[in-house]
Protein backbone atom coordinates (compact mmCIF):
# COMPACT_ATOMS: atom_id res chain seq x y z
CA UNK A 1 0.00 0.00 0.00
CA UNK A 2 1.70 3.57 -0.57
CA UNK A 3 1.96 5.75 2.11
CA UNK A 4 2.65 9.51 2.34
CA UNK A 5 6.30 9.74 4.37
CA UNK A 6 6.49 7.89 7.26
CA UNK A 7 5.75 8.94 10.15
CA UNK A 8 2.62 11.62 9.01
CA UNK A 9 2.56 14.97 11.02
CA UNK A 10 -0.08 13.76 13.49
CA UNK A 11 2.03 10.51 14.04
CA UNK A 12 5.01 12.51 14.56
CA UNK A 13 3.56 14.86 17.46
CA UNK A 14 2.39 11.24 19.46
CA UNK A 15 5.58 9.94 18.90
CA UNK A 16 7.46 12.90 20.24
CA UNK A 17 4.49 13.07 23.49
CA UNK A 18 5.11 9.34 24.18
CA UNK A 19 8.99 9.68 24.09
CA UNK A 20 8.49 12.76 26.73
CA UNK A 21 6.29 11.74 28.75
CA UNK A 22 6.15 7.68 28.88
CA UNK A 23 9.15 4.98 28.98
CA UNK A 24 10.07 4.02 25.42
CA UNK A 25 9.83 0.14 25.59
CA UNK A 26 9.45 -1.89 22.58
CA UNK A 27 8.16 0.23 19.75
CA UNK A 28 9.22 -1.27 16.36
CA UNK A 29 8.69 1.80 13.17
CA UNK A 30 6.38 4.95 13.99
CA UNK A 31 3.25 3.37 13.54
CA UNK A 32 0.15 5.18 15.50
CA UNK A 33 -2.59 3.50 15.33
CA UNK A 34 -5.79 4.83 14.72
CA UNK A 35 -8.41 2.49 13.32
CA UNK A 36 -8.76 -0.81 10.92
CA UNK A 37 -11.03 -2.93 8.55
CA UNK A 38 -10.78 -6.95 7.37
CA UNK A 39 -6.78 -7.53 8.05
CA UNK A 40 -5.82 -3.52 7.27
CA UNK A 41 -5.10 -0.67 9.84
CA UNK A 42 -4.96 2.39 9.04
CA UNK A 43 -2.84 5.10 11.05
CA UNK A 44 -3.76 8.60 12.46
CA UNK A 45 -2.56 10.53 9.37
CA UNK A 46 -4.73 7.94 6.90
CA UNK A 47 -1.90 5.77 6.05
CA UNK A 48 -3.62 1.99 5.74
CA UNK A 49 -1.29 -1.46 6.50
CA UNK A 50 -1.67 -4.89 5.82
CA UNK A 51 -1.30 -6.39 9.13
CA UNK A 52 0.52 -9.71 9.28
CA UNK A 53 1.36 -9.13 13.20
CA UNK A 54 -2.55 -9.03 14.11
CA UNK A 55 -1.16 -7.51 17.13
CA UNK A 56 1.25 -10.60 17.86
CA UNK A 57 -2.03 -12.76 17.89
CA UNK A 58 -4.55 -10.43 20.20
CA UNK A 59 -6.67 -9.85 17.09
CA UNK A 60 -7.33 -13.09 15.50
CA UNK A 61 -10.67 -11.63 13.81
CA UNK A 62 -8.71 -8.60 12.46
CA UNK A 63 -10.31 -5.27 12.81
CA UNK A 64 -14.06 -3.97 12.94
CA UNK A 65 -15.10 -7.78 12.54
CA UNK A 66 -19.54 -7.07 12.66
CA UNK A 67 -19.57 -9.69 15.64
CA UNK A 68 -17.23 -8.16 17.59
CA UNK A 69 -18.33 -4.81 16.77
CA UNK A 70 -21.87 -5.75 17.76
CA UNK A 71 -21.02 -7.50 21.03
CA UNK A 72 -19.07 -3.81 21.86
CA UNK A 73 -22.40 -1.76 20.20
CA UNK A 74 -23.85 -3.94 23.69
CA UNK A 75 -21.76 -2.93 25.65
CA UNK A 76 -21.43 0.69 25.02
CA UNK A 77 -24.01 2.25 27.28
CA UNK A 78 -23.22 -0.64 30.41
CA UNK A 79 -21.80 1.10 32.95
CA UNK A 80 -20.59 -1.64 34.83
CA UNK A 81 -18.22 -3.07 32.27
CA UNK A 82 -15.54 -3.17 34.81
CA UNK A 83 -15.82 -5.01 37.56
CA UNK A 84 -13.66 -6.80 40.96
CA UNK A 85 -14.40 -10.07 38.87
CA UNK A 86 -13.33 -12.97 41.83
CA UNK A 87 -14.83 -11.31 44.20
CA UNK A 88 -18.69 -10.69 42.11
CA UNK A 89 -20.21 -13.04 39.55
CA UNK A 90 -21.00 -12.18 36.18
CA UNK A 91 -22.54 -13.34 32.85
CA UNK A 92 -19.71 -12.98 30.62
CA UNK A 93 -16.98 -14.49 33.29
CA UNK A 94 -19.18 -17.49 33.17
CA UNK A 95 -19.97 -17.63 29.06
CA UNK A 96 -15.98 -17.54 28.26
CA UNK A 97 -15.47 -19.99 30.84
CA UNK A 98 -18.36 -22.46 29.15
CA UNK A 99 -16.81 -21.94 25.46
CA UNK A 100 -13.33 -22.04 26.40
CA UNK A 101 -13.79 -25.57 28.46
CA UNK A 102 -15.17 -26.77 24.95
CA UNK A 103 -11.53 -26.66 23.16
CA UNK A 104 -9.36 -27.55 26.39
CA UNK A 105 -8.72 -30.94 27.57
CA UNK A 106 -11.55 -32.69 29.71
CA UNK A 107 -11.63 -32.73 33.13
CA UNK A 108 -9.75 -29.16 33.26
CA UNK A 109 -11.01 -25.77 35.05
CA UNK A 110 -9.93 -22.52 34.26
CA UNK A 111 -9.00 -19.35 36.30
CA UNK A 112 -9.07 -16.14 34.19
CA UNK A 113 -6.94 -13.41 34.77
CA UNK A 114 -5.40 -9.80 33.39
CA UNK A 115 -2.53 -11.01 30.70
CA UNK A 116 -0.55 -13.80 29.40
CA UNK A 117 2.23 -13.49 31.80
CA UNK A 118 -0.51 -13.40 34.68
CA UNK A 119 -1.95 -16.71 33.24
CA UNK A 120 1.64 -17.55 33.50
CA UNK A 121 1.80 -16.80 36.84
CA UNK A 122 -1.03 -18.73 38.17
CA UNK A 123 -0.15 -21.72 36.05
CA UNK A 124 3.58 -21.63 37.98
CA UNK A 125 1.64 -21.11 41.71
CA UNK A 126 -0.97 -23.89 40.85
CA UNK A 127 1.74 -26.48 39.88
CA UNK A 128 3.89 -24.99 43.32
CA UNK A 129 0.65 -25.33 45.68
CA UNK A 130 0.87 -28.92 44.43
CA UNK A 131 4.68 -29.83 44.35
CA UNK A 132 6.28 -27.57 47.03
CA UNK A 133 8.82 -24.47 46.43
CA UNK A 134 11.01 -26.32 44.40
CA UNK A 135 13.07 -25.48 40.93
CA UNK A 136 10.98 -25.57 37.84
CA UNK A 137 12.32 -26.75 34.42
CA UNK A 138 12.27 -24.30 31.55
CA UNK A 139 13.69 -24.12 28.24
CA UNK A 140 16.52 -22.19 26.74
CA UNK A 141 15.20 -18.96 24.29
CA UNK A 142 11.88 -19.13 25.81
CA UNK A 143 9.34 -16.34 26.58
CA UNK A 144 6.95 -16.40 29.42
CA UNK A 145 6.53 -13.44 30.19
CA UNK A 146 7.79 -10.19 32.47
CA UNK A 147 6.28 -10.26 35.60
CA UNK A 148 8.87 -11.41 38.14
CA UNK A 149 7.91 -15.14 38.47
CA UNK A 150 7.31 -15.58 34.75
CA UNK A 151 10.88 -13.67 34.06
CA UNK A 152 12.67 -16.18 35.93
CA UNK A 153 12.00 -18.51 33.50
CA UNK A 154 12.21 -16.60 30.55
CA UNK A 155 15.16 -16.66 28.45
CA UNK A 156 14.94 -15.35 24.87
CA UNK A 157 17.02 -12.39 25.65
CA UNK A 158 19.32 -11.28 28.26
CA UNK A 159 17.96 -7.26 28.26
CA UNK A 160 14.76 -9.06 29.75
CA UNK A 161 16.14 -10.25 32.81
CA UNK A 162 19.19 -8.26 33.87
CA UNK A 163 19.49 -7.58 37.47
CA UNK A 164 16.34 -8.98 38.36
CA UNK A 165 16.20 -11.58 40.76
CA UNK A 166 15.19 -15.26 39.52
CA UNK A 167 12.97 -18.14 41.30
CA UNK A 168 15.33 -21.41 41.31
CA UNK A 169 15.18 -22.77 37.51
CA UNK A 170 17.03 -25.17 35.56
CA UNK A 171 17.61 -24.84 31.77
CA UNK A 172 17.21 -27.46 29.11
CA UNK A 173 17.37 -27.42 25.42
CA UNK A 174 14.79 -26.37 23.27
CA UNK A 175 15.31 -28.81 21.26
CA UNK A 176 13.61 -28.48 17.31
CA UNK A 177 15.54 -31.52 15.75
CA UNK A 178 14.06 -35.62 16.86
CA UNK A 179 18.17 -36.24 16.53
CA UNK A 180 19.22 -34.15 18.70
CA UNK A 181 21.64 -34.96 21.38
CA UNK A 182 19.85 -33.67 23.78
CA UNK A 183 16.82 -34.70 22.99
CA UNK A 184 16.56 -36.33 26.86
CA UNK A 185 18.47 -34.41 28.74
CA UNK A 186 15.05 -33.59 30.67
CA UNK A 187 14.89 -37.70 31.75
CA UNK A 188 18.86 -37.26 33.24
CA UNK A 189 17.63 -33.77 35.17
CA UNK A 190 14.28 -35.11 36.70
CA UNK A 191 16.31 -38.46 37.53
CA UNK A 192 18.73 -36.61 39.87
CA UNK A 193 16.73 -33.32 40.94
CA UNK A 194 13.06 -32.66 42.52
CA UNK A 195 11.69 -30.05 40.76
CA UNK A 196 8.09 -28.37 40.82
CA UNK A 197 7.21 -28.37 37.02
CA UNK A 198 8.07 -28.47 33.64
CA UNK A 199 7.33 -25.70 31.39
CA UNK A 200 7.38 -25.14 28.21
CA UNK A 201 6.31 -22.99 24.58
CA UNK A 202 5.34 -25.57 21.59
CA UNK A 203 6.56 -22.77 19.44
CA UNK A 204 8.44 -20.07 21.06
CA UNK A 205 7.27 -17.24 20.55
CA UNK A 206 9.43 -13.97 21.42
CA UNK A 207 11.94 -16.03 21.24
CA UNK A 208 12.10 -16.63 17.58
CA UNK A 209 9.39 -19.36 16.36
CA UNK A 210 11.39 -22.17 16.89
CA UNK A 211 8.81 -25.08 16.66
CA UNK A 212 9.73 -28.04 18.65
CA UNK A 213 10.43 -31.67 17.07
CA UNK A 214 7.53 -34.07 18.05
CA UNK A 215 10.15 -35.97 19.65
CA UNK A 216 11.14 -33.53 21.96
CA UNK A 217 7.12 -32.67 23.67
CA UNK A 218 6.45 -36.18 23.41
CA UNK A 219 9.44 -36.75 25.70
CA UNK A 220 8.32 -34.05 28.19
CA UNK A 221 4.90 -35.89 27.88
CA UNK A 222 6.49 -39.36 28.74
CA UNK A 223 8.99 -38.26 31.61
CA UNK A 224 6.59 -35.68 33.26
CA UNK A 225 4.22 -38.60 33.68
CA UNK A 226 6.70 -41.12 34.67
CA UNK A 227 8.70 -38.91 37.56
CA UNK A 228 5.44 -37.41 38.92
CA UNK A 229 5.69 -33.38 37.35
CA UNK A 230 3.48 -31.24 36.32
CA UNK A 231 3.67 -30.15 32.20
CA UNK A 232 3.05 -26.72 31.93
CA UNK A 233 2.74 -25.42 28.36
CA UNK A 234 2.37 -22.12 27.42
CA UNK A 235 -0.27 -21.25 24.83
CA UNK A 236 -0.10 -17.41 25.44
CA UNK A 237 1.33 -16.87 21.61
CA UNK A 238 0.44 -20.13 19.86
CA UNK A 239 -3.18 -20.65 21.00
CA UNK A 240 -6.82 -20.27 19.72
CA UNK A 241 -6.21 -21.10 16.23
CA UNK A 242 -2.90 -19.73 15.03
CA UNK A 243 -1.43 -23.31 13.90
CA UNK A 244 -4.74 -24.61 12.59
CA UNK A 245 -5.73 -26.11 15.55
CA UNK A 246 -6.81 -24.74 18.60
CA UNK A 247 -3.87 -25.06 20.46
CA UNK A 248 -0.49 -26.26 19.40
CA UNK A 249 0.08 -28.91 21.70
CA UNK A 250 -2.53 -30.92 19.72
CA UNK A 251 0.09 -31.04 16.48
CA UNK A 252 2.02 -33.25 18.90
CA UNK A 253 -1.00 -35.76 20.51
CA UNK A 254 0.27 -34.76 23.77
CA UNK A 255 -2.10 -32.80 26.67
CA UNK A 256 -0.73 -30.35 29.35
CA UNK A 257 -1.82 -30.73 33.06
CA UNK A 258 -1.53 -27.12 33.31
CA UNK A 259 -1.36 -24.24 30.43
CA UNK A 260 -1.87 -20.74 29.77
CA UNK A 261 -3.55 -18.54 27.49
CA UNK A 262 -4.05 -15.38 26.19
CA UNK A 263 -4.05 -12.83 23.49
CA UNK A 264 -6.47 -13.96 21.16
CA UNK A 265 -9.06 -14.55 24.29
CA UNK A 266 -8.72 -11.24 24.83
CA UNK A 267 -8.15 -12.34 28.11
CA UNK A 268 -5.63 -13.92 30.30
CA UNK A 269 -6.55 -17.55 31.46
CA UNK A 270 -4.46 -20.44 33.32
CA UNK A 271 -6.37 -23.98 32.96
CA UNK A 272 -5.51 -26.84 35.01
CA UNK A 273 -6.59 -30.46 35.18
CA UNK A 274 -8.77 -30.83 38.48
CA UNK A 275 -6.18 -33.11 40.12
CA UNK A 276 -4.21 -29.66 40.48
CA UNK A 277 -7.48 -27.64 41.72
CA UNK A 278 -6.39 -25.70 45.19
CA UNK A 279 -9.21 -26.94 46.59
CA UNK A 280 -9.23 -24.14 49.21
CA UNK A 281 -10.39 -20.55 48.52
CA UNK A 282 -8.43 -17.40 47.92
CA UNK A 283 -5.25 -19.36 46.61
CA UNK A 284 -6.00 -17.83 43.43
CA UNK A 285 -7.55 -14.58 43.29
CA UNK A 286 -6.86 -11.17 41.53
CA UNK A 287 -9.16 -7.80 41.73
CA UNK A 288 -10.36 -7.75 38.51
CA UNK A 289 -10.51 -11.57 37.87
CA UNK A 290 -10.32 -11.67 34.01
CA UNK A 291 -10.25 -8.17 33.06
CA UNK A 292 -13.50 -6.43 32.08
CA UNK A 293 -16.74 -7.97 31.13
CA UNK A 294 -16.32 -6.47 27.46
CA UNK A 295 -13.12 -8.20 27.11
CA UNK A 296 -14.69 -11.68 28.39
CA UNK A 297 -17.46 -11.11 25.86
CA UNK A 298 -15.34 -10.54 22.89
CA UNK A 299 -13.35 -13.40 23.97
CA UNK A 300 -16.44 -15.56 23.72
CA UNK A 301 -17.79 -14.31 20.72
CA UNK A 302 -14.27 -14.80 18.70
CA UNK A 303 -14.07 -18.72 19.89
CA UNK A 304 -17.74 -18.84 18.68
CA UNK A 305 -16.77 -17.13 15.35
CA UNK A 306 -13.37 -19.30 14.69
CA UNK A 307 -15.67 -22.24 14.80
CA UNK A 308 -18.56 -20.81 12.83
CA UNK A 309 -16.19 -19.83 10.24
CA UNK A 310 -13.76 -22.66 10.09
CA UNK A 311 -11.12 -20.12 10.81
CA UNK A 312 -8.73 -23.19 11.94
CA UNK A 313 -9.29 -24.62 8.27
CA UNK A 314 -8.29 -21.14 6.45
CA UNK A 315 -5.08 -20.84 9.14
CA UNK A 316 -3.75 -23.92 7.99
CA UNK A 317 -4.56 -23.44 4.33
CA UNK A 318 -3.53 -19.78 3.89
CA UNK A 319 0.11 -20.77 6.50
CA UNK A 320 0.48 -23.28 3.82
CA UNK A 321 0.46 -21.03 1.01
CA UNK A 322 2.21 -18.34 2.72
CA UNK A 323 5.30 -20.85 4.05
CA UNK A 324 5.48 -22.08 0.33
CA UNK A 325 5.94 -18.72 -0.54
CA UNK A 326 8.66 -17.58 1.78
CA UNK A 327 10.95 -21.01 1.49
CA UNK A 328 11.40 -19.25 -1.80
CA UNK A 329 13.03 -16.75 -0.19
CA UNK A 330 15.80 -18.69 1.69
CA UNK A 331 19.32 -18.78 0.83
CA UNK A 332 18.51 -15.07 -0.98
CA UNK A 333 19.64 -11.91 0.23
CA UNK A 334 20.84 -13.08 3.94
CA UNK A 335 17.10 -15.08 4.43
CA UNK A 336 18.76 -18.38 6.19
CA UNK A 337 15.29 -20.28 7.14
CA UNK A 338 11.77 -20.36 7.53
CA UNK A 339 10.08 -22.18 9.70
CA UNK A 340 6.35 -22.54 11.65
CA UNK A 341 3.14 -23.84 11.67
CA UNK A 342 -0.07 -22.60 10.02
CA UNK A 343 -0.63 -18.87 10.18
CA UNK A 344 2.54 -18.58 12.63
CA UNK A 345 5.96 -18.12 10.78
CA UNK A 346 9.02 -17.07 11.70
CA UNK A 347 11.47 -15.94 8.67
CA UNK A 348 15.23 -16.05 9.88
CA UNK A 349 18.06 -13.67 8.96
CA UNK A 350 21.54 -14.29 8.88
CA UNK A 351 22.08 -10.97 11.24
CA UNK A 352 20.23 -8.69 13.26
CA UNK A 353 21.15 -5.52 11.43
CA UNK A 354 19.60 -6.78 8.07
CA UNK A 355 16.20 -8.03 10.61
CA UNK A 356 16.00 -4.85 11.94
CA UNK A 357 16.23 -2.86 8.48
CA UNK A 358 14.23 -5.42 6.34
CA UNK A 359 11.16 -4.60 8.85
CA UNK A 360 11.53 -0.85 8.76
CA UNK A 361 11.50 -1.11 5.04
CA UNK A 362 8.81 -3.34 4.53
CA UNK A 363 6.78 -0.78 6.73
CA UNK A 364 7.59 1.88 4.86
CA UNK A 365 5.81 -0.07 2.31
CA UNK A 366 2.79 -0.96 3.55
CA UNK A 367 3.00 -3.99 5.02
CA UNK A 368 3.46 -4.91 9.15
CA UNK A 369 5.88 -7.36 10.42
CA UNK A 370 8.02 -7.99 13.93
CA UNK A 371 10.58 -9.19 14.82
CA UNK A 372 11.56 -12.29 17.43
CA UNK A 373 14.34 -13.65 18.89
CA UNK A 374 17.77 -12.54 17.62
CA UNK A 375 17.49 -12.33 14.38
CA UNK A 376 13.84 -13.65 13.26
CA UNK A 377 10.98 -11.89 11.46
CA UNK A 378 7.79 -12.99 12.87
CA UNK A 379 4.46 -13.54 11.09
CA UNK A 380 1.06 -13.92 12.81
CA UNK A 381 -1.75 -12.25 10.33
CA UNK A 382 -5.35 -12.45 11.65
CA UNK A 383 -6.82 -15.89 10.91
CA UNK A 384 -9.40 -14.19 8.42
CA UNK A 385 -6.44 -13.69 5.91
CA UNK A 386 -7.59 -13.98 2.75
CA UNK A 387 -5.25 -15.84 -0.09
CA UNK A 388 -5.26 -12.30 -2.55
CA UNK A 389 -3.90 -10.31 0.59
CA UNK A 390 -1.03 -13.57 1.56
CA UNK A 391 -0.22 -12.70 -2.04
CA UNK A 392 -0.14 -9.07 -1.83
CA UNK A 393 1.94 -9.64 1.45
CA UNK A 394 4.66 -11.94 -0.26
CA UNK A 395 4.55 -9.52 -2.86
CA UNK A 396 5.95 -6.69 -0.92
CA UNK A 397 7.99 -9.03 0.99
CA UNK A 398 10.00 -10.52 -2.42
CA UNK A 399 10.21 -6.48 -3.32
CA UNK A 400 11.93 -5.65 -0.36
CA UNK A 401 13.98 -8.48 0.60
CA UNK A 402 15.43 -9.46 -2.43
CA UNK A 403 16.90 -6.09 -3.21
CA UNK A 404 19.78 -4.14 -1.54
Amino acid sequence: MKNQRLPGPNARRVIDAMKKHAYDSTFMYPLVIANGYDSIIEDIDGNRFLDFTSNIGACPLGYSHPDIIEVLSEYSTNGTHKIAGQDFYCREHAGIAEKISSIIPSGFKTFFINSGAEAVENAIKIAYRKMGPLPGVSCAGSFHGRTLGALSFTSSRPVHKYNFPEFPVKRIKFCVKDDDTEIDSVKDLLKENKVAFILTEVIQGEGGYNVASKKFIKNLRKYATQYGVPLILDEVQSGVGHTGKWWAFEHYDVKPDIMSAAKALQVGAAAFHKKFDPGEKSVLSSTWGGGSRIDMAVGARILEVIKRDKLLQNATKMGNILKKGLEELVGKKGVIDVRGLGLMIGLEFDTKVRRDKKILEIFKNGLLTLGAGQKSLRIIPPLIITREQIEQGLYTMNKVLLRN
